[in-house]
C-alpha cells in the first residue's frame, strides 16, 4: 500500500451499537433537533457474511442520521454470531466503530492485517461490501471499511 494508508482520511461514518434503536433513536433526534430516522434491517443469508472465519446470518436493525459529512449509525443486533453483539457483549453500548469509503478491499485488509489489524466480520449489501477490522490492539477501535461496487 501507498504512503496514503488505506487510500482515504475521510471518515463516513461513525456507530452506536445499542440495546434498543427506537430509545436511542428518538433521543439522537430531541437532543439534535433531527428527523427520528426509520430503522432498516440488515444482514440475514443474503449479506454471505462471515464473522471470524465462519459463516452466519447474524441480523442487525440499523438507523442512520445525517450529520453532514459524517453519517451517524445506530446499530441493534438482533441475533446470530456478529461483530455487533461481540463489542454489545463485551463492552456495552457505545461507540462501536469508525468507517471509511476505501477501493480494494482485499489489498487494504491484506496490508491492514499486516500491521496486526485482521479481519473480524465481512458481508454485502445492495450495492457494496463492508468489512470490519480489529483495530482495537493497533488504533483502540473497530474499522469499517466500506467498498461500493
Amino acid at each position: 500500500m501507498t504512503t496514503q494508508g488505506i487510500g482515504t482520511n475521510v471518515v463516513t461514518q461513525i456507530a452506536i451499537v445499542v440495546k434498543d434503536i427506537d430509545k436511542v433513536s428518538e433521543a439522537w433526534s430531541k437532543v439534535f433537533g433531527l428527523p427520528k430516522p426509520t430503522p432498516i434491517i440488515a444482514g440475514g443469508e443474503d449479506a454471505n457474511a462471515v464473522y471470524r472465519g465462519k459463516p452466519t446470518n447474524a441480523q442487525a436493525k440499523l438507523a442512520f442520521f445525517n450529520l453532514g459529512q459524517v453519517a451517524l449509525e445506530l446499530i441493534e443486533p438482533l441475533g446470530g454470531d456478529s461483530v455487533w453483539q461481540e463489542v454489545l457483549d463485551q463492552k456495552g453500548e457505545g461507540v462501536h466503530h469508525i468507517a471509511f469509503n476505501i477501493k480494494g478491499t482485499d489489498e487494504v485488509t491484506a496490508t491492514l492485517a499486516g500491521h496486526g489489524i485482521p479481519m473480524i466480520q465481512q458481508g454485502e449489501y445492495t450495492g457494496g461490501m463492508y468489512t470490519y477490522v480489529d483495530g482495537e490492539p493497533v488504533l483502540k477501535v473497530v474499522l469499517e471499511l466500506l467498498e461500493n461496487f
